[in-house]
């Protein structure tokens, strides 16, 4: 990994499903593609062919989505099922009381890759993840929220 690429958190099951999109990408979709350009191709002038355009700019998108798992995957580090507990950090589980709406909530931090805040996975790279990282049972962590200003974190509990 070269110095200026960061570092891309994924679980084992991340890191699966990278995989398998990338293997579908460039075993199905560009045949897929490449069918669409070659029917299109088929159709005569290409200056005037919205079909082959449109199937040039599909197979641009695959192309960048293919680089962009490769890089990911290429830059993969794959989160422990056992990850030290003492304070937060990527792969845990953290129980934590929201100060500012009186609620308790439990996060799984994990890479920015696999962030899904509604279901409980929250990236270390996200405001409130970034606010946890380090911090310890019984820390009050404060983040800026876009839309709710300051919201203040307790640390109940943290697990595996």
């Amino acid at each position: 990994m070269a110095e200026n690429e960061e570092v891309v958190w994924l679980t084992a099951d991340g890191l699966k499903q990278l995989q398998e999109r990338l293997d579908y990408l460039k075993n199905v979709k560009r045949a897929e593609v490449s069918e669409k350009i070659a029917v299109a191709r088929s159709f005569g002038d290409l200056s005037e062919n919205s079909e082959y355009a449109a199937a040039k700019d599909e197979q641009s998108a695959v192309e960048a989505e293919i680089f962009e798992i490769d890089e990911k995957i290429r830059n993969a580090k794959v989160i422990s099922n056992k990850v030290d507990i003492s304070s937060v950090s990527v792969g845990c589980k953290v129980k934590v009381e929201d100060l500012t709406f009186d609620e308790v909530l439990t996060y799984k931090i994990v890479g920015s890759t696999e962030s899904d805040p509604l279901n409980g996975l929250l990236s270390n790279e996200s405001p409130a993840g970034k606010a946890l990282m380090g911090a310890k049972v019984g820390d009050i962590v404060k983040y800026e929220s876009i839309n709710s200003g300051t919201i203040e974190m307790k640390v109940l509990e943290i697990s595996n």
